[in-house]
């Protein structure tokens, strides 16, 4: 099917037929015009002959065209359903041949008898054709393509008139003008005839039809079926000739306005005829976009109180406009050249456009809703109908001229009597009528935009449409611009509010009363009726800005009515006043609404579940949909400065963003400028996609830095200045980084000299004050906009978000570290995959400690929230246990990001106050402690959410929620990832884990390729990782994959041996290594800061729950201080090294 409806012009079930129709249509008006000049412009001798005023003779005129239709059309309607519509199109183009050829001489002679013969002829052809054009569409074209064909079509006949006005209107007046258009009237005849051959064949609807020629009794029966049909046929047919009844009005009357009230030559009339004619193909072309090829009556209303408005203004505009008289008539040039002319100019046009918004649905409507074996007869049936109105409308016209009407006032009585057609449409549908009226309220204010409409018609007849609750003016939109007429369970007592009930006209509404289950289940059925049945699952309007809780009674109807989901996502609402997050998040008057319709899904609950279980999984099912929408149509695909442009825009340029340890608050304003600035100086000693290093701490400066390099290309490498000489310098390697940036301040509290002293024989080390310092009175001056013109600096430099983000480096603990290349949309997707899992606002404050050249600690702790428009307060070091807590609570921080062993130590140190203010403590990188989970619950009231994830990954890949968590593991998997389990050889349980989505790294720069980006094979990132999956979703880290140890043929998990270990002994640091034994494979070696640790007891412990004696360290090395990375992961390999060293020198 095409997408397009111009697209069809191209196809051969259409083309032919429309070029057919337009050459028919040409032809008629090519003759009738014509005709129409030589009476009303004195061009014709014979006129005065008659005796017959000539604005009652050009009305007549009209008549005489339209007769033949009332007389011949019900004959065609039996010859279009019995024979192929295609053979019965091209007899009666053959027949157009002769026409012409009488009208050639016609003209020629002058006779006016001949040419009202030959009007009458080209009017019998017309009704002939009439039934087959139209009932030959449903069968060449798909029901999505009807709206649009119809609506090609009637342009083409508008184009047609119009085109056949100008030639007729302009060549019969020239010197040799009559040859010219009798020339053509035989020509274009003969091109008609050579189209129809090419017009695919259509079988005839009844070939066993009975023919009756009793054009009187045929035309009785016909009429009579039209008005036993369905209600839709019958008000579509009245409408259409309603539709006609006005256009004979105005069409055979525009001459006489011209001329008469306005006192204008003749290209004052073909400029009304290419209004008219142009206004009615834009207003017919406008229903296929904004019907989406739906055959619907949605704009009819609408249309009909248009024609109404600008008919009722022309009436004035004509009798207030001075302009000629008969004698002596206004050119073009000067009618167009007065402010009154485009006030008649804009009415005709409005007139028109509203003419084709009215007729081409119902004309569609009529095709749609007939059965084909008689559809050409019900279509021919409507023809007589129209052809009665026309004719109708010239007696009635040509009798109220006589008795003195003037045409003003003429049009003026079509006004008044199309008010009151437009009062009983919109009575009709009254749905409709509102639907209209509410989508140009809306899209006037909020500038609604409609997303993936297609995708209804994917979920077929019966859906459950579920949307996310963000305001008051969810129900309206969705009202307004989902198609048809949708059913919308809504609570019984919000159902009672005044305000409500105007909007559910537009919706059939279903009161559900949640205290009664039969309400539910009386939905249920009705849903199996296939309906579309609209609800919010969440139950409410959210207090968070994000999702609250599902509800499954919504995912109950879907599994037991067996109906398709369908996701809908407002995004927009949250900023109008209509919501309840006032304070947190910023409200505007008028936002930009978008209306996004995802594929639709079907849910699959295994047969087996039944009961309370099922009804539980269908909830799991619906919240996962719904998570996946809110991921899905979140913009994603941005670099990390466009994203920060776009978070400056809804906060305000005054919004707080950022603090750190200087108690110095940053506004976006102050960071935007501060990364132009500095990323003016960092351009002009790097170049556009260079890898450039940062070794810094957390601070604002250290901020700005960060997207100083984003905003000009270049890429971010986050040194981890804990990991020593050795490392840092791999790192450098690796990546290629030829420059680092620095601050001197930092090097020397950190004592870090030596350090600078070694890289900077690989490097150059730039420091940010030298910076700083060369900064000029003309950089201060440019800096005063430059936070106005930083989007535009960036989008100059050619950034996309595939490239390259960020470089961070894995930290080494199994071996040289590698560098992770993340492309920009890697760490959006992340960013919006955990904002869609968990909540957070402006009311909120992040504070974090974890160092940004931390995976957690970059996107989690800093780039989330600043990019989400949430102040964050930024600590330089995690290790600080006394002084963190008083920071959390002087803050007033209400999220932050942690490891185990750093929330351990702040555990200790903090006074129960001091996390007053805390609403998630997000833990990650290493596994939670049952120990230090209970001690947050119990002295601080907060629960910590453990999440799992990899550098690689950008970081998240799993995340516990207040909605969803479960004790002992690390949540359910983030929305967009794939995984797989791959069998382990000696572990029963779980696998080892891959994974795959957009948040899944570019590649790896490694030592061997140095600055040679390696990307994963397939997609699929290992993550190394022994984890199981139960059936609720929820992850359980088992162990590294090469964290275990194989004793006497068993594999042993050396993470969970640590796990028993810090039973027996908590509030210690552990470390479980394997080293090779000669006897049984390998042997485990607890190192441990407990002096107690005894594998005595450690056996006992594992009798007792049952654990193999395989799982008990048969040595235990005691250590001061365990040894633990700049992320607060133990440091294994250092650990390994320890224990070398300490066996090595017992067995000396």
């Amino acid at each position: 099917m095409s997408n397009n409806q111009f697209d069809l012009l191209k196809d051969k079930r259409f083309a032919p037929l429309f070029a057919t129709q337009f050459l028919g249509a040409f032809h008629d008006n090519l003759f009738k015009n014509a005709l129409v000049v030589l009476l009303l412009y004195g061009a014709s001798q014979s006129a005065a002959e008659v005796g017959i005023d000539t604005k009652i003779l050009v009305t007549l005129a009209t008549g005489i065209f339209i007769v033949p239709f009332i007389l011949f059309s019900a004959l065609g309607g039996q010859y279009a359903d019995k024979y192929p519509k295609d053979k019965v199109i091209r007899v009666i183009k053959v027949a157009e041949i002769a026409i012409g050829v009488s009208g050639a001489v016609a003209l020629l002679s002058g006779s006016i008898v001949l040419q009202f013969f030959t009007l009458f002829a080209l009017g019998a052809q017309s009704a002939f054709f009439g039934p087959s054009k139209y009932s030959i569409l449903p069968q060449h074209l798909e029901e999505k393509e009807l709206i649009g064909g119809n609506a090609l079509l009637s342009t083409g006949t508008f184009l047609a008139i119009l085109v056949g006005t100008i030639v007729g209107a302009a060549f019969v007046t020239l010197k040799a003008g009559v040859p010219v258009v009798s020339f053509l009237l035989v020509g274009v005849a003969v091109i008609g005839y050579i189209a129809s051959r090419y017009i695919p064949t259509a079988p005839a609807g009844d070939p066993k039809l009975k023919m009756n020629y009793n054009i009187v009794g045929e035309t009785y029966k016909i009429l009579n079926q039209l008005f036993n049909h369905k209600r839709s046929v019958i008000e579509s047919a009245l409408g259409v000739a309603w539709f006609w009844f006005l256009g004979g009005v105005f069409l055979s009357q525009l001459p006489n306005f011209t001329k008469g009230v306005l006192g204008a030559t003749n290209d004052v009339f073909t400029l009304f005829m290419v209004l008219f004619s142009v206004g009615i193909a834009l207003g017919g072309l406008l229903n296929n976009r904004l019907l989406r090829g739906r055959v619907e009556a949605v704009y009819v209303p609408l249309a009909a109180v248009g024609i109404t408005i600008f008919s009722i203004d022309l009436f004035f505009a004509g009798n207030g406009y001075h302009g000629g008289s008969a004698d002596a008539l206004i050119s073009f040039t000067t009618f167009i050249g007065t402010l009154a002319s485009w006030r008649i100019i804009v009415d005709i046009f409005m007139i028109a456009l509203c003419a084709g918004l009215f007729v081409v649905p119902l004309n569609a409507i009529i095709q749609h809703d007939t059965p084909e074996d008689n559809r050409s007869r019900i279509l021919a049936a409507s023809a007589i109908l129209n052809s009665i109105f026309v004719v109708a409308s010239s007696v009635i016209s040509a009798i109220l001229l006589s008795v003195g009407f003037g045409v003003t006032a003429l049009f003026l009585a079509c006004a008044l009597a199309n008010m009151f057609v437009a009062l009983y449409i919109c009575q009709l549908l009254p749905a409709y009528f509102m639907k209209s009226m509410m989508q140009m309220i809306l899209k006037t204010l909020y500038k609604v935009e409609v997303r993936g409409l297609e995708n209804l018609e994917k979920a077929g007849p019966r859906a459950v449409i579920v949307c996310n609750h963000v305001s008051f003016l969810d129900a309206p939109v969705l009202a307004a611009f989902l198609p048809g007429k949708p059913m919308f369970a809504v609570n019984s007592f919000v159902a009672n509010w005044f305000w409500v009930r105007p909007f559910l006209k537009m919706v059939d509404a279903f009161p559900l009363d949640p205290t009664n289950p039969f309400s539910l289940k009386s939905l249920i059925k009705e849903v199996e009726k296939d309906k579309h049945c609209v609800i919010f699952p969440e139950g409410r309007l959210t207090e968070t800005g994000a999702l609250m809780k599902i509800y499954d009674g919504p995912g109950m109807i879907a599994d037991k009515s067996d109906a398709m989901v369908l996701p809908i996502r407002l995004d927009g609402v949250q900023h109008t006043p209509f919501c309840r997050l006032k304070g947190k998040v910023p409200l505007r008057t008028f936002p930009k609404i978008t209306m996004t319709i995802l594929e639709p899904r079907k849910f699959e609950v295994p047969e087996e579940i039944k009961g309370r279980a099922r009804r539980k999984a269908a909830g799991r099912e619906l919240y996962d949909v719904m998570e996946d929408m809110m991921f899905l149509t979140n913009d994603r695909e941005q670099t990390l400065y466009q994203a920060l442009m776009k978070a400056r825009h809804v906060n305000g340029d005054g919004a707080i963003i950022a603090e750190d340890v200087e108690r110095s608050p940053m506004k976006f304003k102050t960071l935007v400028r501060g990364s132009i600035v500095l990323g003016r100086k960092i351009n002009k000693v790097t170049k556009k996609g260079e890898n450039v290093g940062m070794l810094l701490p957390n601070s604002t400066g250290t901020l700005v830095t960060f997207f100083a390099l984003q905003a000009f290309g270049r890429v971010p490498a986050m040194l981890n200045f804990s990991a020593g000489e050795k490392a840092i310098v791999s790192a450098c390697t690796s990546a290629k980084v030829k420059t680092v940036l620095t601050s001197r301040r930092f090097i020397e509290l950190g004592r870090l000299t030596d350090l600078i002293e070694a890289l900077s024989q690989y490097v150059t080390i730039v420091y940010l004050e030298d910076m700083k310092a060369k900064i000029t009175p003309i950089d201060k001056m440019r800096a005063l906009y430059a936070h106005r013109t930083a989007g535009y600096t960036h989008r100059n430099m050619g950034v996309n978000p595939q490239d390259p983000g960020v470089i961070l480096f894995t930290s080494g603990s199994e071996g040289a570290p590698k560098g992770v290349v993340l492309s920009h949309e890697n760490i959006m997707t992340n960013i919006v995959q955990l904002s869609c899992r968990v909540d957070f606002n402006r009311q909120d404050v992040v504070f974090n400690c974890l160092p940004m050249f931390h995976s957690f600690g970059l996107t989690g702790g800093t780039l989330l929230p600043v990019l989400s428009g949430v102040r964050t307060f930024l600590y330089p070091s995690p290790l600080h246990y006394r002084i963190v807590p008083e920071l959390v609570y002087s803050s007033n921080a209400t999220i932050m990001f942690g490891t185990d062993t750093f929330l351990n130590g702040y555990a200790r140190m903090a006074d129960p106050y001091d996390f007053y203010r805390m609403r998630y403590i997000f833990a990650g990188a290493e596994k939670v402690k049952d120990e230090t989970r209970q001690l947050y619950a119990e002295r601080f009231g907060v629960r910590i959410l453990e999440g799992y994830g990899a550098t690689e990954t950008a970081p998240g890949l799993t995340l516990n929620s207040p909605m969803h968590m479960k004790n002992g593991t690390v949540g359910r998997l983030l929305a967009g990832i794939e995984y797989r389990l791959e069998d382990v050889p000696g572990v029963d349980e779980g696998g080892r884990l891959f994974v795959k989505g957009p948040n899944v790294m570019l590649g790896y720069y490694k030592d061997d390729k140095p600055g040679v980006l390696q990307p994963l094979s397939d997609g699929w990132y290992d993550t190394g990782d022994i984890v199981s999956v139960d059936e609720e979703g929820y992850v359980k880290i088992l162990g590294r994959a090469k964290r275990f140890a194989k004793i006497a043929g068993e594999m042993v998990s050396l993470t969970s041996v640590e796990t028993m270990v810090s039973k027996v002994y908590p509030d210690e640091g552990h470390a479980v290594v394997a080293i090779p034994d000669a006897r049984k494979g390998e042997q485990l070696i607890l190192v441990t800061t407990s002096s107690k640790a005894d594998k005595y007891d450690l056996s006992a412990y594992a009798s007792k729950n049952g654990l193999s004696e395989l799982s008990v360290p048969k040595t235990i090395i005691p250590i001061d201080k365990m040894l633990v990375l700049g992320s607060g992961k133990t440091d294994y390999t250092s650990i390994m090294d320890y224990v070398q060293e300490t066996l090595g020198k017992k067995a000396a």
